[in-house]
């Protein structure tokens, strides 16, 4: 395919702290062309620092969650290779190289980034579960990386109605069509790393948020499934 460029689309919001090294990180893998960020209503001084840094800005003026902004970012990327990687990925978002290679070789037409196993507890699991068996439900499909936000597509099958999920439910939709559009889909073990929740009332707050917005999408499309059945007259 032809290879003559890839371009990166950074949603973000408030992540002044680590977004400059995240675009310096990018910057230095060579097929990158263009690095588009979008400011989701940030409060901070995120857009600064990413036009500090070279990348071009897309600025929301309210925050309208993660698929709003990647559309928005999605339209002003030409390249026939698109990265979406999350802004806090600092001096490690390097390792998206390994996301481009399988699309480049002609292995992959989407990969999705599968982070290293973290020592000690992280999550109750709750969320990674509720997806993984989404998956399983909607698509027959064993899924270990639903919820990475790191990934690789080829231009010309990306769909604007693959990022219309609301918030947290945006990865897990998205995977959703994917699967069930036939497209070959790649894991790629990377050795990524983020800013990781906590088990204070933030993070509490946080897991409960991402559990919601995936339950909605489920059952969403639970419900389209048992009613295409019905319209073809399967039980």
């Amino acid at each position: 395919m032809d290879c003559s460029g890839v371009g990166v689309v950074i949603p973000a919001y408030n992540e002044e702290q680590r977004i400059g090294s995240t675009i310096r990180a990018i910057k230095s893998l060579d097929l990158v062309r263009e690095i588009v960020v979008v400011d989701d209503g940030s409060t901070d001084n995120t857009a600064q620092v990413a036009m500090r840094e070279g990348a071009s800005l897309i600025k929301l003026a309210r925050n309208h969650g993660k698929g709003y902004a990647l559309c928005q970012g999605l339209k002003a990327i030409s390249s026939p290779i698109v990265l979406i990687l999350d802004a806090d990925l600092g001096d490690s978002a390097v390792e998206a190289a390994k996301l481009i290679q399988p699309i480049m070789e002609g292995r992959a037409d989407v990969t999705i980034a599968r982070f290293p196993s973290l020592p000690g507890r992280h999550g109750f699991g709750l969320v990674k579960g509720l997806s993984r068996m989404g998956i399983r439900l909607l698509t027959g499909k064993d899924f270990d990386a639903v919820l990475s936000g790191q990934r690789a597509f080829r231009r010309e099958l990306i769909n604007p109605q693959f990022f219309k999920y609301k918030r947290f439910g945006v990865e897990f939709g998205m995977t959703v069509d994917l699967l069930n559009h036939g497209f070959r889909i790649c894991q790629v073990d990377v050795e990524m790393d983020h800013r990781v929740t906590g088990f204070d009332l933030a993070g509490v707050l946080h897991r409960a948020r991402q559990f919601r917005d995936i339950l909605v999408v489920l059952m969403a499309k639970l419900w389209e499934k048992v009613g295409a059945k019905k319209a073809y007259g399967i039980d």
